[in-house]
């Protein structure tokens, strides 16, 4: 046994012996938990999902079932989580940052995000980058921009869904360089790379699922989103490096229904904690290049209430509507 097996082996005792208490002291859960997912099966937020409920479910000794809910903008299960009157703890989903903008962007939002939610746990975020057909004759993001300006309304770019931070972000890159685009919303990244691969759309804004096409030669990676060059793609440079003074990385964590009683938002937070530190959980992370980023519930709920008032204003400011 290698000393790293053995570190890992004293710290998941150990992990065990700190969560056994909680457990047993609260009786939760006596069922499943339903876990849901607002986008397709297949994609890096699925993938990493699935690992964590995985892990998660042989520490809360119950099964952690994952439900896809995929659909306005990754909103649905926000807005399936706020109709409930108060949580038990058997209903959690993932909160992503669309869920901060769609209240925003509607005279008659659903649901609040600060008030119908119990924060539990930040988890991580995404890389996100452009790409086109490696065919294209744009050798670098700045050809790129250059084709777009030169081109007004002619040049498609797909993205996961209106609202969405990829969304946001090409109309920011747009308001900021002149350009004139058009959005194409489609369900899911894989849909969203069909569309580039096929000719459908010119550009593909997305998280890493178009990573191993890119290095397979299929698609050509112009840019990404992130405060650094990614591990896989060192040669390719960020927005600020360009002159754009964007960061984007859809920060998200786990939530449930408004009302979890305290005691039971402790066993959760602990039990996705150790799931989310697991080696093969930050082995599924690392490969879609995703860092952690934990935040404890009252961290998260006072980064959700930051990142409300400050999406918010992005929105605001670019008159962003969908009713």
């Amino acid at each position: 046994m290698t000393l790293l097996h053995r570190r890992r082996g004293l710290l998941a005792l150990g992990a065990a012996t700190l969560a056994s208490p909680a457990l047993a002291a609260s009786g939760f859960p006596d069922r499943p938990i339903r876990l849901v997912v607002p986008w397709l099966p297949g994609g890096s937020a699925d993938t990493q999902f699935r690992v964590l409920s995985e892990i998660a479910s042989k520490r809360f000794g119950q099964p952690v079932v994952v439900e896809n809910r995929p659909g306005a903008t990754g909103t649905l299960g926000a807005q399936m989580m706020a109709q409930e009157r108060s949580g038990d703890g058997t209903l959690v989903g993932q909160m992503p940052i669309s869920a901060f903008r769609l209240p925003v962007m509607t005279r008659r939002p659903s649901f609040d995000p600060i008030a119908d939610f119990t924060y539990i746990i930040h988890l991580t975020g995404y890389v996100f980058g452009v790409v086109v057909r490696a065919d294209q004759p744009w050798r670098s993001w700045q050809e790129f921009l250059a084709h777009a300006k030169a081109n007004p309304g002619q040049v498609t770019y797909g993205t996961p869904g209106v609202g969405s931070t990829l969304h946001i972000t090409m109309e920011r890159i747009a308001q900021a360089e002149g350009i004139e685009w058009l959005h194409v919303p489609f369900k899911g990244g894989a849909d969203n790379t069909q569309a580039v691969l096929g000719g459908q759309v010119v550009a593909n804004a997305d998280s890493t699922g178009w990573a191993q096409l890119v290095q397979e030669g299929r698609l050509r990676l112009l840019v990404v989103w992130t405060a650094e060059r990614a591990k896989r793609f060192p040669e390719v440079p960020t927005l600020r490096e360009v002159g754009i003074d964007i960061v984007a990385d859809s920060p998200y964590g786990i939530v449930g229904p408004k009302g979890i009683d305290p005691g039971i938002v402790r066993v959760l937070h602990d039990v996705f904690r150790e799931a989310l530190l697991d080696p093969k959980h930050v082995e599924t992370l690392e490969r879609y290049d995703m860092p952690v980023r934990y935040m404890g519930p009252e961290e998260y709920a006072g980064f959700a209430r930051k990142l409300y008032a400050d999406e918010g204003a992005i929105i605001r400011k670019m008159g962003l509507r969908i009713d």
